[in-house]
């Protein structure tokens, strides 16, 4: 892991001033707790005593008080047996220690479906899953699951991370039946599959023949059809919210539409299409303080176009709330790309990979910048990923 030694130099200094040695325990972890999770594990370096702290479980649960960590993105590329991450906070590529549990054989080409609070989940060929603190290692093998009917979406929300209270909801079906199971980590199994009606006040029934293919208005006013590419890596990829009690899992259908499941409700919706601007285009939802939003690159005019938008329920419209400025997005027409997003708060990751290209930006709407991530390089090597998943760096996050 690359770790930047500044923080732990100037905690020397105060080390030998006296300072921070003359605190009490509870005080000092305290203040330790602040600092960024990679710096975290220099901690032993540093002194006995605070070797000793970092390793015991009341440093944890000052660490698990911290409200918010920088997100850390965990990298999906062809070659699934390591762990490649991006620290946001440091903007730098880091590589952890792959967990023992999904080196063996069965595990060995487990895919990263979902991620919560400091916890990712990982399922393997023959459909188990597996759920991991990426940053320690720890892993839980979960109960098996008979997969029913077709698998949509997988989905993950972590409740608390020092207590291991998370759930994992599967969305399965041939649209418009569709269903969803839930494994709780408290009860440590699989709840009783639900059944999903169709929400009354949903106005946007389609067609279901047209599953193969996209329709919608181009800016021009032609209507233009197309098929809507997808990375294996985000096949069961969706969209987790809490908002006023309900839970809703957001999912994107094979023609791009996207489907609102409220668990609370025990209801789905479908959405309006969404696809301003007419020719190839990639589509990807992300969650952003609770927010679903969607992210499209489309081309026309012999140029490309990046987008962000959100959907208002009230007028039942999409809205575009962001939108890469032209001279950036340029370089990406023509492409053949597919798009791979993730959200973490503030910001949108965004993989861009074709046969012709491979990039990584990192959209922040705080300050409305759009950064072009540097290449990851391990040992001399260029590392080229499909896609990520947010998590929080948590040592105290547990399965």
């Amino acid at each position: 892991m690359e770790i930047g030694n500044g923080c732990i130099s100037k905690k020397r200094k105060l080390v030998e001033e006296g300072s921070l040695d003359e605190l009490n325990e509870d005080l000092l972890e305290r203040v330790l707790s602040w600092l960024p999770t990679s710096t975290l594990f220099r901690l032993g370096s540093v002194c006995k005593r605070w070797k000793s702290m970092a390793d015991s479980q009341s440093f944890k649960l000052a660490c698990s008080r911290i409200p918010s960590r920088d997100p850390w993105f965990y990298m999906v590329d062809a070659d699934l047996n390591r762990s490649i991450v991006f620290d946001s906070a440091k903007s730098s590529w880091k590589r952890l220690n792959h967990p023992s549990l999904l080196l063996r054989d069965h595990n060995r080409d487990s895919i990263p479906v979902a991620a919560s609070g400091g916890l990712v989940c990982f399922r393997n060929i023959s459909g188990g899953y597996i759920v991991c603190n990426p940053v320690t290692g720890s892993c839980r093998e979960l109960p098996p699951v008979d997969p029913g009917q077709s698998l949509l979406a997988i989905a993950m929300n972590a409740y608390s991370n020092y207590h291991g209270s998370y759930k994992l909801v599967l969305v399965s079906g041939d649209f418009p039946k569709l269903s969803f199971k839930v494994y709780n980590s408290i009860t440590d199994c699989w709840e009783e599959e639900i059944m999903l009606r169709r929400n009354a006040d949903d106005c946007t029934k389609s067609n279901d023949n047209d599953e193969d293919a996209v329709y919608f208005l181009s800016t021009a006013g032609n209507v233009v059809v197309t098929n809507m590419q997808r990375s294996p890596s985000k096949q069961y990829s969706s969209v987790f919210t809490l908002k006023d009690g309900e839970e809703i899992v957001y999912f994107l259908t094979s023609s791009g539409r996207v489907i609102a499941c409220n668990l609370t409700r025990k209801c789905f919706s479908e959405y309006p299409r969404l696809l301003p601007v007419f020719s190839e285009y990639s589509i990807d939802m992300v969650e952003c303080k609770g927010e679903m939003l969607v992210v499209v690159l489309s081309e026309f005019f012999e140029s490309a176009s990046l987008r962000v938008w959100r959907y208002d329920p009230k007028t039942k419209t999409w809205n575009q709330i962001a939108a890469m400025p032209p001279a950036m997005s340029h370089e990406f027409y023509d492409k053949k790309l597919d798009i791979n997003c993730v959200g973490a708060g503030d910001q949108v990751f965004i993989c861009l990979s074709s046969a012709e290209l491979c990039s990584y930006v990192l959209y922040d709407f705080v300050t409305n910048r759009w950064v072009e991530l540097p290449e990851c390089s391990v040992n001399g090597e260029s590392l080229e990923f499909m896609s990520a998943l947010s998590f929080e760096p948590r040592i105290e996050a547990l399965v």
